[in-house]
């Protein structure tokens, strides 16, 4: 498998120089990124800045809201920077079975992918923890997944809040086994939660209650999802956090979680030389 780095995970060097960050993902040996925004970039100049470094654009982070005011525009221009994949980064509760609009999310959903398959891209559907919410003793997201066909729609599971829902990422990445092209992998720790039925129940800890960490760092069992990930058939780890986890520079835990998977044998090593960088 490959890795790839969220770069909304390092946003605030991205907004100071995205060429610069760009080269710094690069030699740390990741083999892409994946968007959730340019920053204010013009997409050719990053088109040119992934050039530059090799780096392969793999998707990019796209909401319902964003495409509906120019939907071949927007989907059309990460088409043109070189990306495989279209993810819709998660809805708003008003879009769940609970908010009265879920048919009209299903609706919404097909037809962004095929506007998606229309511009040579897949569509996926990333995960926050909240999809786990259950109608008629089904979740929201397998709902989703089992409405709109896998030829149209592939998962892009984030194994953190799978794990904050009360379910077993490992498994959950199997269940969708020749359906999950993209895998996050993302580490957290929490300090206290009481599960219940449905989405665990945030009780203590830093914002919502679930802290970033490094992969390797946390509470999630990762060689037991790197191995579910090979039987899957996943082609790309994205590796994500939220600010800088342990108190570290942010691009300094992309060089951490990078050197915990290839030491797990998860990654293939780049040719570039690894390092642990301060902050820009």
């Amino acid at each position: 498998m490959k890795a790839a780095l969220q770069v909304y995970s390092v946003k605030e060097h991205a907004k100071r120089d995205m060429r610069e960050t760009l080269h710094k993902i690069s030699e740390i040996g990741y083999h892409g990124v994946e968007f959730a925004g340019l920053y204010g970039y013009a997409l050719s100049d990053v088109k040119t800045m992934l050039d530059e470094t090799g780096l392969i654009p793999i998707s990019a982070h796209v909401s319902l809201d964003a495409v509906r005011d120019d939907p071949d525009g927007v989907i059309g221009g990460y088409s043109e920077l070189g990306c495989s994949y279209i993810a819709i980064p998660h809805v708003g509760a008003d879009r769940l079975p609970s908010g009265g609009r879920f048919d009209e999310t299903l609706r919404d959903i097909a037809a962004m992918a095929v506007l998606v398959r229309r511009h040579g891209m897949r569509l996926l559907y990333h995960n926050h923890y909240h999809e786990f919410e259950t109608t008629g003793g089904e979740y929201a997201l397998d709902m989703l997944y089992r409405t709109i066909p896998a030829d149209l729609l592939s998962t892009q599971i984030d194994t953190c809040w799978v794990s904050v829902a009360g379910e077993d990422p490992a498994a959950y990445v199997r269940k969708y086994a020749g359906r999950a092209p993209i895998v996050h992998v993302r580490d957290f720790y929490m300090s206290a939660r009481e599960k219940g039925t449905g989405p665990a129940v945030l009780i203590s800890g830093p914002a919502d209650g679930v802290e970033s960490r490094p992969v390797g760092y946390g509470m999630q069992d990762v060689p037991a999802i790197i191995s579910a990930c090979r039987d899957a058939g996943t082609d790309w780890l994205v590796v994500e956090y939220n600010g800088a986890p342990m108190g570290r520079a942010a691009l300094t835990c992309a060089a951490t979680s990078f050197a915990y998977l290839a030491g797990l044998g998860a990654v293939r090593r780049s040719a570039r030389k690894a390092v642990l960088y301060s902050p820009i």
